[in-house]
């Protein structure tokens, strides 16, 4: 050992040049003073090795560090997804500090984004999850501008469409805690210029209960009442084919059945028989998509609510009032002219002072003159598969049902202001200091109660509620599935797609006792690019995080 600290030492004399033979030790050594001794060979040749050592990690410093698995605190904030690893241009969102204990949740959240986004080719994503009301992730992967390569972040602005109707129910259950607005006076009692409705010669009384619950008859952008019927006829039809009676029915029938019953069965079978057979030939010829209607194109300028009723006000009712579910954006064009009526305020102030309340900063309706700071750009595939730009399209006529732009940080906000009013009553026993929500827990109930005759197309399992989709808690058998109790509204526009989705956490005595509301899972998700079913991958990721939530 002492042999090699003296060798490194005399090569470092020898190499050092002026500056080591020059001073005070190369004048010692000149001299002919005794070699070094071991103590402070051995000192040089710790100072070399730590030199050494500290030159190696300038040298590493550009490299990337391998994790380990083990530690979710570094993979929940320097983990890149594949797609941001492959383009220099896109941003990484690090998660932030209150999502160190969702980092599986994120991971498996992000690749089931990538999946779909893969599936579907949309050009942009992006994507936000709160807990308990904290945002805990929230990333945006692809592009909200191809052409000049802007990269998806969770401030990128975009069209949220129908969950426009679940920011107008607030509106309208604003007004209807005021006194202001009575739910069930016929709409003429507000909006005058609405005619009188009959149908099959009927009288009939259009209310804005279900105008909310598109229980009205008014149309959607479909015109042809033969093909809308034809195609309800059709989807009833397959449900009553398709679904077994209920355990409770089914018992009912057997006790009915027997000797007496023998006779009719054979008569009962040939008239099923007929009726299929029936329902067979007029089966509904090809009924055009949303998206092949050209009323969704209008470029038109439409200056307040009551001029947008123009496009249907005089159209018949394609259902008696209350009798059949027939989702209507038009409906909600009608409940905009409702809110103007009722509060003196024209539609976009009194929405825009709601936003203010709610904090949403970021939610405006969509015009083409302003500048909108981080606003997408929207896409559609072409006949040749192409992506190509959306066609110019003026949503004027139809802001309250599907002309909004936001951000998944905005629409995490609402879907807490929400669920924070629906369950603040269950807490106000136990925490007095609690402040109110900005509905009522009556009216949040109310607005997530199912309504009867009502359908939610993005789950069969739900009804459709007041301006919301509510899929019930349920369990059938044991040991198996559990259907969770959740909130959620979808959206499809021109070049776009989006979901707000609400999973309230399942209180016991405990957490009404010891906890704060909103207690849940908020999913939001919007997308540049139309025709995108985000629902169950909503559904799926909030389910992720209530797992890691619960661990």
């Amino acid at each position: 050992m002492y042999r090699l600290l003296s060798s490194v030492t005399a090569r470092a004399a020898a190499t050092a040049g002026p500056a080591w033979d020059g001073g005070r030790r190369g004048a010692h050594r000149r001299q002919g003073l005794p070699v070094l001794g071991l103590g402070w060979a051995g000192g040089l040749g710790l100072g070399l090795g730590l030199a050494l050592g500290a030159k190696l990690v300038v040298g590493l410093r550009g490299a990337v560090p391998i994790q380990s698995p083990a530690d979710p605190e570094a993979s929940s904030t320097t983990e890149l997804s594949h797609e941001q690893a492959l383009s220099p241009g896109s941003p990484h969102t690090p998660a932030p500090p209150a999502a160190k204990g969702f980092s599986r949740a994120i991971e498996s959240s992000r690749d089931l984004l990538h999946r779909i986004k893969d599936e579907v080719g949309a050009p942009g994503i992006v994507v936000g999850v709160s807990v308990d009301g904290k945002e805990v992730w929230s990333e945006g992967l692809g592009y909200a501008d191809v052409e000049n390569r802007v990269p998806c972040k969770p401030e990128t602005v975009m069209r949220i469409a129908s969950i426009s109707k679940s920011l107008t129910m607030v509106a309208l259950a604003k007004l209807w805690e005021a006194g202001k607005l009575d739910l069930d006076l016929p709409v003429q009692h507000y909006v005058p210029e609405f005619p009188e409705k009959e149908y099959e010669g009927e009288k009939v009384s259009v209310t804005t209960r279900l105008l909310i619950s598109h229980l009205s008859g008014i149309r959607h952008y479909e015109k042809d009442i033969k093909k809308v019927k034809e195609e309800k006829a059709y989807k009833a039809l397959k449900m009553v084919k398709g679904t077994p009676p209920p355990p409770d029915q089914e018992k009912e029938l057997k006790e009915k059945g027997g000797k007496n019953n023998e006779k009719s069965d054979a008569p009962k079978a040939k008239a099923e028989q007929d009726s299929e057979a029936r329902c067979r030939s007029v089966k509904p010829g090809k009924k055009k998509n949303d998206f092949e209607q050209g009323e969704l194109y209008l470029k038109e300028k439409f200056e307040n609510s009551i001029e947008s009723l123009r496009l249907f006000k005089n159209d018949p009712l394609f259902f008696k009032p209350g009798s059949q579910f027939l989702y209507s954006t038009f409906g909600y064009t009608l409940l905009a002219a409702i809110v103007e009526r009722a509060s003196g305020y024209k539609y976009l102030d009194y929405m825009q002072k709601i936003f203010h309340d709610l904090d949403m900063l970021t939610t405006v309706q969509e015009e083409n003159e302003p500048v909108i700071y981080n606003r997408a750009r929207f896409y559609v595939y072409n006949k040749k598969k192409r992506l190509v730009n959306t066609p110019y399209v003026d949503n004027s006529y139809k802001w309250a049902g599907g002309g909004f732009l936001s951000t998944v940080g905005d629409l995490l906000k609402f879907g807490n202001a929400m669920l924070y009013g629906y369950q603040v009553g269950q807490f106000k026993n136990s925490n007095e200091n609690l402040l109110p929500g900005y509905l009522k827990p009556e009216t949040m109930v109310m607005m997530w109660t199912p309504v009867p005759n009502t359908e939610m197309s993005w789950d069969k399992e739900g009804k459709y509620a007041m301006a919301w989709g509510v899929v019930e808690k349920k369990q059938t058998y044991g040991s198996c599935r559990k259907q969770r109790h959740y909130a959620s509204h979808t959206g499809g526009a021109v070049g776009a797609s989006s979901v707000l989705l609400v999973l309230p956490e399942e209180l016991d005595s405990e957490a009404v006792n010891n906890k704060v509301p909103p207690r849940g899972i908020i999913v939001s998700i919007i997308c540049n690019m139309q025709s995108v079913g985000l629902n169950s991958t909503a559904l799926k990721i909030a389910l992720e995080f209530d797992k890691d939530r619960a661990d």
